[in-house]
This record gives structure tokens, sequence and C-alpha cells, in this order.
């Protein structure tokens, strides 16, 4: 018996010492995420902030949001997002008062990353949606905004992102994307008007990750 035991663990280190050879199994080591500051393993999900800047209706605007994603895999995520934009105040002659355009969208996310592995990769997430807009008036009088007019409208966000593994739970992106809408039209040219061409453009986002990636 003393010698079926001992045999059986002679065995048992011998087939250890093979597997820590075998190029295999580097390959498996070798899959861990790596990150700035350490390593980590793949799955989970993660949830997230944006803020962004971009041009809407000609004027600067301010862009916030954020995204929950589940990641079946290191290589792609699937979830809900939103954002929020608002630009600036400006006058307009037609109603005495300053106006400005604000609104927001949200949908599905579908974000793949290659290289996930990396402490720096890529990733391009594609927001599919919809959302809505409106010419807002501030009535200073009784401080209150007024909604002049609005609408609603379908929408594609692609965006690319460089994408920065600061820690374990904790990734940095930067990106630009760029809105997609259907068609709309509101307003009247003698006053205020808002088109598809007011928000059909370019953003740029720095968005905050974390979770278990």
């Amino acid at each position: 018996m003393k010698k079926i035991i001992c045999a059986s663990i002679l065995i048992t280190i011998l087939s250890g010492a093979s597997v820590a050879q075998d190029p295999g199994f580097e390959y498996y080591k070798s899959r861990e995420i790596n990150t700035l500051f350490g390593r980590d393993r793949s799955g989970g999900g993660y949830g997230s902030f944006t803020t962004g800047y971009s041009v809407i209706d000609g004027r600067h605007a301010v862009l916030f949001g954020g995204r929950i994603c589940w990641m079946p895999g290191s290589s792609i995520a699937v979830g809900m997002g939103a954002k929020g934009f608002i630009n600036e105040f400006h006058y307009e002659p037609a109603l005495d008062r300053d106006v400005f355009l604000a609104g927001g969208y949200g949908g599905l996310y579908l974000e793949p990353v290659l290289m996930p592995r990396l402490p720096v990769h890529v990733s391009f997430p594609v927001l599919f949606g919809a959302g809505g807009i409106s010419y807002v008036s501030k009535d200073s009088q009784y401080n209150r905004n007024l909604i002049e007019e609005s609408t609603t409208f379908l929408l594609i966000e692609p965006a690319a992102e460089i994408e920065l593994n600061l820690t374990r739970f904790f990734r940095l992106a930067l990106g630009a994307s760029y809105r997609i809408p259907t068609p709309f039209d509101f307003g009247s040219s003698d006053s205020f008007s808002a088109d598809v061409e007011s928000i059909r453009t370019l953003s740029y986002n720095v968005t905050f990750k974390f979770g278990k990636f």
C-alpha cells in the first residue's frame, strides 16, 4: 500500500513539472490581462461615466453620460448607455431672450475591443438608440427655462477609443465619436430653428470605466 501511495505522489510531482514546462501552459499564463500597474484576468463587466466636448448648432457644447456593460469575454462588451448635451447660451432677437439647445439620447452599446490584454489598446463602441432635442429659452424675469419646441430622432453613434488599463479595476478611455441621427427639423427660418445638421458632428470624449475586465 505504501508503495502505491509513494508511486502516486511521484507521478503527481512529475506530471506537475511537465505541465509547468508545457508551451500550452506558458501560453495560458500569458493570457492574463496586462495593466500599467499589474495584471488581471478577463471576464465580468463595468460601469462608466463620460464627459466630452462637441459643437452643436455651431456653438460650443458639453456632453455627459454613462453606460453599464457586461463582458462575456475580454474582447467584447454589450450593455446600455446614455448621453446628454447642452450648448452655450446665446441671445435670440426673435424671442428677446437667451436660448440654448439641450437634449440627450441612449440605447444599446456594442463594444469590440482589440488586444485588450495589452496595457494600451483600442476599442470601437457603437451606440444604437433614440433621443430628443429641445430649443430652450431662459426667462430671466421668473428665473426659469421654457421649452419653445422639441422633437425626437433615432441615432447611431460609432466611436474609436484608446484605452489605458491603469489598474485591475479601472480603465481610462480617450476617443472620438460621430453622431448620425435620422432627419429632423423644427422652428422657423425667421426665428429659432434646428435640424439634423445641428448635431450630426464629432464629439471628443473622456470615459472612466470601473469594473472587472
